[in-house]
């Protein structure tokens, strides 16, 4: 629905199951993807932007490069 992931649901998953999570749903814009990065040492690997990238809500050389920088 284009309305941001549920990142604290997300990190939570990830922690009760012990295992990398893949978010898949809601990535709308860049910040989107910094704020699961942020994460990502908590068991957030990954996130699917199809929609995002679709729209150009998303550039993806630039979320690629936002988020390796971190």
């Amino acid at each position: 629905m284009m309305q941001g992931p549920n990142v604290e649901a997300i990190r939570r998953l990830a922690e009760v199951s012990g295992r990398t999570v893949i978010a898949s749903g809601g990535v709308t814009v860049q910040d989107d993807l910094l704020k699961l990065a942020a994460y990502a040492k908590q068991g957030i690997g990954g996130a699917i932007v199809g929609k995002a990238l679709y729209t150009g809500n998303i550039d993806l050389a630039k979320a690629i490069q936002a988020v390796s920088a971190l």
